[in-house]
């Protein structure tokens, strides 16, 4: 979009007789992405079809100069085709990258962006949803730098930690066979891991219904002669028998475990040296074994 878009919807709107009207595009984590207006007919550009049958309104839109975070909120109703409820149950909306424009619907090359953030919490009810949209301002009130503390605080397989998470041994591809309501998975045997090897991990659905959905494993064990691993939270998608799943190993960020199961030490990024409160408040003292005593 250029100034010159900008120029012309300006314009248009000083005329005092205006053909406005919105348009929203929404951009899932996924890649999916869905385009909306509030217009009676669809309109098109930027490469996208905006649908005027959707029922997509938003609310004021609250701005400001500095680093307040910009918010909104966008109204709408569920559709089959559309934005559907099992969609937002399985959080595939969660995050999503919002964009809202001001258009001339007569003309549509008279155009500006009014709006771009995500999307924060969604509630649905009564056919109906109601999503809170949190502008870019939003990413700066995350915390930032290190933290100094005994585990480690990389995430297993990112730029800090550097382990390559495809390197043989350390994930598995299975097809789904006996689970419960996609929490608790089993099967008959995964040979060639030991017990608790991938708790903490994920289990990934790869295809069917569910694909792209995730959970975090908070058991991995033998249980009755069967391979049990359970979910600290369903995957709220279908799966059936057959569907490819993934099983990626855990670390539970200990020195230890990084050294021993990754070899991967010179990555660690925790202090497991540092000094317990104990420590660090303790008085000196003639008698006993205390680091803190008094030379003589």
């Amino acid at each position: 979009m250029s100034g010159a878009d900008k120029s012309a919807l300006l314009a248009h709107a000083r005329t005092g007789l205006t053909t406005l009207c919105y348009a929203w595009a929404i951009q899932r984590r996924d890649g999916v992405t869905l385009a909306f207006t509030d217009h009676d007919r669809p309109l098109a550009f930027d490469g996208l079809a905006f649908r005027a049958d959707s029922g997509l309104s938003a609310g004021a839109l609250a701005q400001s100069t500095g680093l307040s975070v910009d918010n909104t909120e966008a109204l709408g109703a569920l559709s089959h085709d559309a934005i559907r409820e099992d969609e937002i149950e399985q959080g595939r909306f969660d995050g999503a990258d919002v964009r809202c424009w001001r258009v001339n619907w007569a003309d549509v090359t008279a155009r500006c962006v009014i709006f771009r953030g995500s999307i924060g919490e969604m509630q649905r009810a009564g056919g109906a949803f109601r999503a809170e949209l949190r502008g870019l301002t939003e990413a700066l009130n995350r915390p930032m730098g290190r933290v100094f503390q005994k585990p480690c605080t990389a995430v297993l397989g990112d730029a800090a930690c550097g382990f390559d998470l495809a390197t043989a041994g350390y994930a598995v591809t299975l097809a789904a066979k006996d689970h419960d309501d996609g929490r608790v998975f089993r099967w008959d045997g995964i040979g060639g891991f030991e017990d608790g090897w991938f708790a903490r991990g994920r289990l990934e659905v790869l295809d069917g219904p569910a694909a792209g959905l995730w959970g975090i494993i908070k058991h991995d064990r033998a249980l009755n002669g069967q391979r049990e691993v359970e979910l600290w939270e369903p995957i709220r998608g279908m799966i059936a028998s057959g569907h490819q799943l993934r099983l990626t190993a855990g670390c539970d960020k200990r020195q230890a475990t990084c050294r021993l199961k990754f070899n991967n030490l010179l990555n660690f990024r925790g202090f497991p040296d540092l000094p317990s409160t104990d420590w660090m408040m303790a008085v000196p003292k003639s008698s006993g074994s205390n680091t803190g005593g008094s030379l003589r």
